[in-house]
């Protein structure tokens, strides 16, 4: 079996959102929305950090769809259109989606967008992997996990791109792996474990 999934160090996360727009040139993802964000821990607002000047501290931690194992927004879907793929990814068919939102109530880590906009791609812009298809107005959409790119053996483009390395990726049902030792060495941790959906994305200092 193939289980893929991220190991993220907090540590080494700077806050720059390289990921976040990577991932949103790599997958032509609307204005107005995001697949993969940048929240700071313990804050209501990116501005604000923890402690007394001078000795402040922040923690930023990104998120993004945890391709969990038992997930919430599967078990909701009316159409089906959720599912987990072959390689342990949640993945979403458009065909099937019927707009009805039930996958973004039930997510517990606000994963998921709404596709308001008209489909379209700038022929003049290189802009988004032309392997990724074109979302149709009406439907919800996440983070695939570059599933373009890791179907062909590279890693997710926030991966590609973090400067600070804070991101490995890998298969989690291989011991040997390089993602499955990191979560192993450094005691990670998934994001709400008390909602029982078994993240396949692990975060650790």
């Amino acid at each position: 079996m193939t289980r893929l999934g991220i190991a993220i160090s907090l540590d080494r996360c700077t806050g720059c959102h390289t990921c976040s727009m990577a991932c949103k040139m790599q997958n032509n993802v609307p204005m107005g929305m995001m697949w993969n964000r940048v929240v700071v821990e313990g804050c209501e607002s990116e501005v604000q950090a923890q402690g007394a000047y001078p000795n402040l501290t922040r923690t930023y931690v990104p998120v993004a769809c945890q391709h969990c194992e038992n997930p919430a927004c599967q078990r909701v879907c009316p159409t089906g259109a959720t599912y987990k793929d072959g390689k342990g990814r949640v993945e979403i068919d458009y065909d099937k989606c019927i707009g009805c939102r039930m996958c973004m109530a039930a997510c517990p880590y606000n994963a998921r967008s709404f596709n308001w906009e008209e489909p379209k791609r700038d022929p003049d812009f290189n802009y988004g992997d032309s392997r990724v298809p074109v979302r149709p107005r009406g439907v919800a959409e996440k983070c695939t996990l570059c599933k373009e790119r890791t179907d062909a053996g590279d890693v997710p483009m926030c991966v590609r791109s973090c400067p600070a390395e804070a991101r490995v990726f890998g298969d989690l049902d291989d011991p040997n792996s390089e993602v499955s030792r990191r979560i192993k060495e450094k005691d990670a941790h998934v994001l709400l474990p008390e909602q029982g959906t078994r993240p396949q994305v692990h975060y650790h200092n």
